[in-house]
């Protein structure tokens, strides 16, 4: 086994009282200590019509606690030599944290009381509201937040993976202290926890700190996972995002993809990894290097506890987002049915197994990806062993992965720009359209 993946390998797990579990990667290079408290819950277990609920009482839950007001908080980490933030995807919600080591005790001593005591002060939550009402709206000027909010929401539409975990503005605004407790005391709870150390701190100390954060949460058994199977809408469909003005487009072509789990899903990515996953990929080479439509041009497989999207993304002028939209979707077409070259895995697989090292280079890398495989359900040695899986690959197995998890029938585009200069000739540049949508950019 080489050193790096006995460094994957040697990640610590040490099971916690009441089903919680403590993941932990030593290193003593730098004083500093990585925290991540995370719940095996997130954005999709949101109410209908409550999204951007689970970040929401996060976030609150540093806005005040028994005899601490958010300000204080605020400066109580600050002067530990901290800091704090939450992270919320449909899976999961994490705080994480960094700190001096020297100060970890202390650190995690107001960790634990701010999950132990929450009060959820009404006037921080209604400012909280505000701040991610304004987050919202701020985001609308970036077009390709907006891109991907409008692909996310129809691609899964009807389903918890279509809903955006920062929520919306009117869901935003209706929730009450009463919805933030209520995920608080459901979701906050042992079975539910996983905490990761990762830097400057031994396997016993880690032990001591971690049970310190589970003492502090309420019993309670890991919440079931409910989320289904996601499924996508038959045929070809074209949404036009109309944003006033726009010299330049966001264009997000996709379908559903890959699960962690599937036999072929190494091979696809693999696969992917030529077609658009390089700066030497088709994609690029076409889009880029040949015509300059596009600075950019690749393709990315999205990961999570259930099957997600596969994705292409180009940002060409308007003028040239017909033709850039058309070519894209004939070198999918012809990735699908000609497959990738002998030539092509190999120089792929030299490439990924290098490349591997810079994702495994410090504890907290090595860290969050131990969190992975035990947030979202990923094969035990999905990281451990992603080189040898690497190299496992044929071209067969590559192929035969692109012609069975890739539909080049039923797939979704969508396009930010000004729906009265695209739209026309969008609608001629994708063949066998079973609709085409106009929304305005700042729909929810």
């Amino acid at each position: 086994m080489s050193a790096a993946r006995k460094a994957v390998a040697a990640t610590g797990r040490v099971p916690l009282d009441g089903g919680a579990l403590l993941l932990v990667e030593p290193t003593h290079a730098v004083p500093l200590v990585s925290l991540v408290l995370a719940f095996r819950s997130g954005s999709a277990v949101d109410p209908p019509g409550k999204d951007g609920l689970a970040r929401i009482a996060m976030r609150m839950l540093r806005r005040g606690c028994e005899g601490m007001t958010a300000e204080q908080i605020d400066f109580r980490i600050d002067v530990l030599g901290g800091e704090m933030a939450v992270d919320t995807s449909a899976s999961t919600v994490a705080i994480h944290a960094q700190v001096i080591s020297r100060n970890l005790d202390a650190f995690v001593e107001l960790l634990a009381k701010i999950v132990a005591s929450p009060t959820f002060p009404e006037d921080e939550l209604a400012r909280l509201k505000r701040e991610t009402v304004a987050e919202i709206i701020e985001s609308r000027d970036n077009d390709r937040a907006v891109a991907q909010k409008a692909f996310q929401r129809v691609l899964f539409q009807g389903h918890p993976y279509g809903r955006n975990a920062g929520g919306t503005t009117g869901s935003v605004e209706g929730l009450t202290r009463d919805d933030v407790a209520a995920f608080y005391r459901r979701y906050v709870v042992r079975g539910n926890v996983v905490v990761g150390l990762a830097g400057d701190v031994t396997p016993e100390r880690a032990t001591q700190v971690a049970s310190k954060l589970v003492a502090a949460v309420a019993p309670g058994a890991a919440t079931a996972d409910e989320v289904p199977e996601p499924v996508m809408t038959p045929g070809r469909h074209l949404v036009v995002v109309d944003k006033p003005d726009r010299t330049q487009t966001q264009i997000l072509v996709g379908t559903l993809g890959t699960s962690p789990r599937d036999p072929d899903h190494v091979p696809l990515v693999v696969a992917n990894a030529v077609f658009g996953g390089t700066f030497t990929s088709r994609l690029m080479r076409e889009v880029r290097s040949k015509r300059g439509w596009s600075y950019g041009a690749s393709a990315r497989t999205v990961i999570d506890r259930r099957r997600q999207a596969w994705i292409m993304w180009t940002f060409p002028a308007a003028e040239d987002a017909p033709p850039c939209l058309k070519l894209t979707v004939e070198l999918m077409e012809a990735w699908v049915k000609g497959g990738v070259t002998p030539r092509e895995i190999a120089f792929i697989q030299r490439y990924l197994v290098r490349s591997h090292a810079f994702d495994i280079d410090t504890a907290p890398k090595r860290l969050h990806q131990a969190l992975d495989v035990e947030l979202l359900g990923l094969p035990a040695d999905y990281y451990a062993g992603w080189t040898d899986h690497v190299k496992a690959v044929t071209v067969a197995s590559a192929n035969e992965a692109v012609k069975t998890r890739i539909s080049v029938d039923n797939l979704l585009a969508v396009v930010v720009g000004t729906a009265s200069q695209i739209l026309e000739p969008l609608k001629g540049a994708v063949a066998n359209l079973v609709d085409t949508q106009v929304v305005a950019f700042d729909a929810e």
